[in-house]
């Protein structure tokens, strides 16, 4: 069993105890769930350098990388350095985030919120709404057609952005429908935590035009980015090489600032 199907399994039983603790309409009370949402693949198809920065204390391949920095001042630092989004880690046990870490980032930026989680059940997608969230991530490896349909399909009543990740050119011809406004090509190999860009270049070409096309993993340099563009990408997920910083929000700045000369 891969680091993915543990994860997986983990976040079944975590969601349906969380069920039985908030149930779906005590969600749909929260203030922020009549909130307007801000569209991520809007400001990353008018933005110059499509940086999604973001907010991660710990991965299972990295371990910890920063459990020092307060989110709110992370959010503050991302908006104030012309990130066009933010991604907030939520998972617990695996990565050292959770919903709170999303209501902190709300409550600090009027940046579009991408809620990173493992989603497996409509029940997240609802969280993410209640919790602030502009967009979810969905992952093509753990989710059949079927699911990838009704998820993003409630996730669009929703007024939520989808973001859909690939890794190989059989889950991203799986994975396209209408109701997706982003394909995240990940670099890197979940199950073997290999990082190349080599995937992004080579995927490039099946991505329909219509969708905005975002690189993630393993961008740690403006020469990345670069290189990418070039093969369409506007949107560029960030994370590690901003937290692992003693200030996310002035290193994801000085970034911004060098990608632009």
């Amino acid at each position: 069993m891969n680091i993915l199907d543990n994860i997986t399994n983990d976040k079944r039983i975590e969601v349906n105890l969380r069920k039985q603790l908030i149930p779906i309409q005590q969600l749909e009370q929260s203030v922020l769930f009549k909130r307007n949402t801000v569209s991520l693949s809007n400001a990353l198809r008018n933005s110059n350098t499509g940086i999604i920065a973001e907010h991660k204390r710990r991965s299972p391949s990295k371990q910890v990388i920063n459990n020092n920095l307060n989110v709110f001042d992370v959010a503050k630092g991302y908006e104030k350095s012309g990130a066009s989004g933010m991604s907030v880690l939520t998972d617990s046990k695996y990565f050292g985030g959770s919903l709170d870490d999303l209501l902190t980032a709300r409550s600090s930026c009027n940046l579009p919120l991408l809620r990173k989680e493992f989603i497996i059940d409509e029940y997240q997608i609802i969280e993410a709404k209640a919790h602030g969230a502009d967009v979810i991530l969905l992952i093509a490896a753990i989710l059949s057609r079927e699911e990838i349909t009704t998820f993003s399909k409630l996730a669009k009543q929703l007024q939520l952005d989808v973001l859909l990740e690939v890794h190989n050119e059989e889950e991203l011809h799986k994975s396209i429908m209408p109701s997706i406004d982003m394909i995240g090509v990940n670099n890197r190999n979940l199950k073997t935590f290999e990082v190349s860009l080599e995937i992004s270049k080579q995927l490039s070409d099946f991505i329909p035009t219509d969708f905005v096309k975002v690189s993630e993993s393993g961008i740690s340099s403006i020469e990345a980015i670069k290189t990418l563009q070039p093969y369409g990408y506007k949107g560029f997920l960030i994370g590690e090489n901003f937290m692992k910083t003693d200030n996310a929000g002035l290193s994801a700045a000085q970034f911004i600032k060098d990608l632009n000369l």
